[in-house]
């Protein structure tokens, strides 16, 4: 093989199928490292096989899938947790660490060394477990640099195990192939993660970039992206404001949502998330213990069209929802029984969606099904069909009284529909504490921040008035 005429044709094709990845990096000699892989063959290291030139890259593949082969490599991690991220962590510093000791000082001093690692739970014969795996990859992004990481959690889609290997030997390819040609882009690192891979197969809910080349990098804000860019549904957030991997927050929880712009989150949001959760907790098997609360963001408006929401403005809205102690969720959902059904995918405990009146009249608009095969019917026998609440938050009513769940009127031809779901235990109420909070607008407030400060503060928590002017967010100006 003349290996500078390969060069030449790989740098020329535009085009960047998973073996010319892998041939462009099984020519660069700098290039070098090791490939392990637990629970789904080695199906990244056989991609660089098949490529050719393999032997100027691949230092050692390895699958240990013994459990006491693996901890006696590795350590055991804490709980025991094979399929984790600090699985694939102490996967990489280990392999990392041994290729550099054992090559550093016979290759070129031009090398960069990596090691990529996988934990993998693939389908398993005859079971429906939770198909999904950790994958990294810890890089020099220069000669003799301190390595850095990208780390991602998957859930694979696909039903046979043969091709969630595949699909898991693409992404592998995809993601050593973008740290070291896109490290200077993030965005575009988690746009080419699927390259060559159909959508649908692979859902990517987590990404981190860790290490001194990526120490400027905002994961929060990173995150984003993988809504951006349809790699997955929704994103969620501890209140501490790590990014949570949706199935294991949501692991036997029963859950609480309110959706909400949160620009900026008002002493209304924080009313209506604790009369729901007080409400919530009535039931006999509902507590805070197994119980979680989340503020959801929906870049979509009512239609469906996305708000254009800017990165900064929502990183800023995810942070004063934590500063409240707020896990939050955002997606790319319009209606809220595509909500439950994501839900849906990680408990079969019960759901609890706080929302306004204003929403009920809306999911009772036919228009708001538009496109739904079944409209107004499917939408609700999608939203109801298993332990599933929504509660319902009064508004002040023209005459200043209240208009609540049980005193709402709808259209005749929907009033059969609404009290049936009261009767049956679908639709409940909860209270106001006060009734002034009704009065409280955040589009309002949002108009009136560009003036400086003045009554809109009375009408927010103390502690994000004042983050709001420290910080000067949501176009505040002195």
């Amino acid at each position: 093989m003349n290996i500078t005429n390969e060069k030449e044709k790989i740098h020329s094709v535009s085009s960047r199928t998973t073996k010319k990845k892998a041939l462009h990096i099984n020519l660069d000699e700098k290039k070098y490292g090791t490939i392990v892989e637990i629970g789904a063959g080695q199906e990244v290291a056989r991609q660089f096989f098949r490529a050719g030139a393999a032997a100027g890259t691949i230092a050692k593949t390895m699958s240990a899938y013994d459990m006491q082969f693996s901890d006696a490599i590795y350590g055991a991690q804490e709980g025991r947790r094979y399929v984790s991220k600090s699985r694939v962590q102490a996967m990489m510093e280990k392999e990392f660490a041994l290729v550099v000791s054992r090559v550093g000082d016979n290759r070129s001093k031009n090398s960069r060394f990596f090691a990529y690692a996988a934990t993998v739970a693939a389908k398993r014969w005859g079971e429906k477990n939770e198909c999904h795996a950790w994958c990294g990859v810890r890089i020099q992004m220069y000669p003799s640099a301190e390595p850095s990481d990208i780390i991602v959690h998957v859930r694979m889609r696909d039903i046979k195990t043969e091709q969630q290997q595949e699909a898991l030997g693409t992404l592998g390819v995809n993601l050593i192939y973008a740290g070291y040609y896109y490290s200077d882009n993030t965005k575009k690192i988690i746009d080419s993660l699927t390259d060559g891979i159909e959508y649908h197969r692979l859902e990517i809910d987590t990404v981190s970039f860790d290490g001194p080349y990526f120490e400027k990098v905002d994961n929060l804000g990173v995150n984003l992206n993988l809504i951006r860019y349809w790699k997955t549904r929704a994103i969620m957030f501890y209140s501490s404001g790590s990014v949570a991997v949706p199935s294991e927050m949501l692991y036997k929880k029963n859950v609480l949502t309110f959706r909400g712009s949160f620009k900026p989150v008002t002493r209304l949001n924080v009313d209506m998330i604790e009369q729901g959760m007080e409400a919530f907790q009535k039931h006999g098997e509902v507590n805070k213990d197994n119980t979680i609360a989340l503020a959801e963001i929906s870049l979509n408006d009512v239609m469906g069209n996305d708000t254009g929401a800017s990165e900064k403005d929502l990183i800023d809205r995810v942070r004063i929802l934590n500063s409240l102690g707020y896990n939050v969720m955002i997606s790319d959902y319009t209606r809220y029984f595509s909500l439950r059904a994501y839900f849906r995918q990680y408990t079969q405990r019960k759901i609890a969606i706080v929302l306004g009146v204003i929403n009920i009249k809306q999911i009772f608009n036919p228009t708001f099904y538009r496109g739904v095969e079944g409209g107004m019917l499917e939408g609700f026998g999608k939203l109801f069909p298993d332990n599933t609440s929504l509660y319902v938050y009064p508004e002040a009513s023209p005459d200043g009284d209240l208009d609540t769940y049980d005193s709402l009127i709808l259209p005749d031809e929907f009033m059969h529909l609404y009290n049936h779901l009261i009767v049956n235990g679908f639709i409940k109420g909860i209270e106001c504490s006060d009734k002034k909070l009704l009065s409280i607008y955040s589009r309002e407030i949002l108009k009136s921040l560009p003036l400086g400060r003045g009554d809109w503060e009375d009408k927010l928590p103390q502690s994000i008035s004042e983050q709001i002017i420290d910080k000067k967010m949501f176009g505040f100006k002195n």
